[in-house]
Parts: structure tokens; sequence; C-alpha cells
């Protein structure tokens, strides 16, 4: 069976929804928006209701009203050309406002969030003049060379109390941390919340496996897990459940070879057939059993 692929875009949509939970009533998200009728689309773009509303998360301390969000999934690039590719989307953002400057350059600010350091890009920032500073973990500011505000967030490096949400987007998770956004799963009520965090998990379950077949050995967790994602946990374990199937087939198989290669009627070749098992294997166990002799 074909592994599915991670569809990693929409639970960084998902992420940076909770990541703004608080807020969420001074905000609007706008998943994939597009600018024109061609396919120009911003994988996010978080508007303020009000200006002046200081939002609670630190990634939104310097939004303005319109916030264009770039996300590289886990392993991607980030490279100077895609910093310019969401500086062009802020610019189109602002020359579609319906009158002349109805957005101005001010309103407007960029983010991308990669999960590790781009150092590469760092290095460039640096070599062309740009300063960068860091007022929060995982956060940076880029000054200098750029139209809009712009802000480099690099999720492995987020302050694990503060963004839960964008650190489970990672193959690092910590059995701690999937504890708590399983056990939240599991209680919270709000209906947008739960497919919200729901979307998280998915993701996030896919990409730290080991983390996960841990937990699965906890009876009450295991449980709670197959609740909430039994066919992404499904899938994941097919893999091993198969092997395991095989090898315990195998086992079996040989342990039928032995005993026919003691009766002693029936060739090699005879064997192999009936057991499946390759020829090599079957002398490979005859000359085992020959040695106890």
């Amino acid at each position: 069976m074909k592994e599915r692929k991670i569809q990693w875009h929409p639970a960084f949509a998902a992420a940076l929804e909770m990541e703004f939970i608080q807020d969420r009533d001074s905000l609007a998200f706008e998943r994939e928006y597009s600018l024109n009728r061609k396919p120009l689309l911003i994988d996010a773009l978080i508007i303020k209701k009000k200006k002046e509303t200081a939002l609670k998360n630190e990634i939104g301390k310097c939004f303005e009203t319109y916030n264009v969000v770039e996300y590289k999934s886990m392993k991607a690039a980030l490279t100077i050309d895609d910093v310019s590719k969401a500086q062009g989307y802020a610019h189109l953002l602002k020359a579609y406002g319906k009158r002349v400057d109805e957005i101005r350059f001010e309103d407007v600010t960029v983010t991308l969030v990669r999960e590790s350091e781009p150092a590469s890009l760092f290095r460039y920032f640096v070599e062309h003049g740009y300063r960068i500073t860091m007022p929060y973990k995982g956060i940076y500011y880029v000054n200098g060379g750029f139209r809009f505000f712009t802000q480099i967030i690099v999720g492995k490096e987020l302050s694990r109390e503060n963004h839960e949400w964008l650190r489970l987007l990672s193959g690092g998770v910590t059995r701690r941390e999937m504890e708590r956004a399983i056990a939240y799963s599991g209680a919270v009520e709000d209906k947008r919340e739960k497919e919200l965090i729901d979307a998280i998990l998915d993701v996030s379950v896919a990409a730290n496996r080991a983390v996960v077949e841990e937990l699965m050995g906890d009876e009450h967790m295991y449980e709670t897990l197959m609740e909430i994602m039994e066919p992404r946990i499904t899938e994941m374990m097919e893999p091993r459940i198969r092997e395991r199937e095989q090898r315990a087939a195998q086992e079996s198989a040989k342990e039928t070879a032995e005993k026919l290669i003691k009766k002693g009627k029936l060739t090699l070749e005879d064997i192999a057939d009936c057991t499946g098992l390759p020829l090599e294997t079957v002398k490979k166990l005859e000359q085992d059993a020959l040695q106890f002799v």
C-alpha cells in the first residue's frame, strides 16, 4: 500500500488559527487567498478587524491590517526567491485595493514560516546589509531591503509554552507535547477548535511515528489516539503489522521445513515447493540440522 503524502499546508492553516485562538474575534483568516482570477494563492491572509487591536500572540505583535503568511513544509528550503515571491504577493494585495492607495504599504506585513533556521537565507541577509533581530524565541525581524515589514518564524525554536500548535508541525515533537495535544483534543468541546486540532494532529502523528508508537504502548493513550484518528493510526501501523505477519509466516514455514527435513522423505526441492521457502534457505536449514546430529 502506497503511503499517503503528508498534507502540510492545511495543517499549517489550522495551526495558525490555533496560535491566535485568544485573538480569534479580532481576526479574519483567509486560507489560500486568491489575489486575482489566475492561480496566485497566498497560503494564508490574516486580517486584523481593527488596526489598533493589540494581539496576544508573539507572532502577531508586528501585524498590521493585512498580513501575508507563507509556509514551507518540513525539509523544504526557504530562499531569497521565496521571500521575494511573498513580497510580490504583498505588492499585488496592495495593488488590488478598490481605490487608489486604499491599502497602504504600512498596512501590510509578510511572515514566512519554516521548521528549522534557513541558514543560507540568513547569510544572504547579512552579506547584503539586512539587519536581523530576534525579539522573541524563534521569531526574526528582517530590517532593510523590503517595502513591507517582514518576519521569519523558525518553528523548532519557538517557545514550547507559547506556540505549541506550530511546534507540532515538525518531526521533533516530544512525547509530552504529543500527549498534551491529544489530551486537549479529547477534552475540547468547541466544534471548530476540535476540527483545527485534529487537522494538526493528523500531520503531527504522521511526522512523529516513533513518539506515536511509544504512546501506543500506553493503553489509555492508545484508546484516545484510535478514537480521534483511527484511519491515520491504522495506516501508519499497517506496514509494521504486515512485517510482523510476514515474519511469523516465514518462521512457521521454517518450522515445517525442519520437520520435513528430519523425516527425510522429500527432496530439498520438494520441501522448498511445499513451504514456499527459497531452496537456499532449505539447504541452510538442512546444514544446521546436520550439525546437531
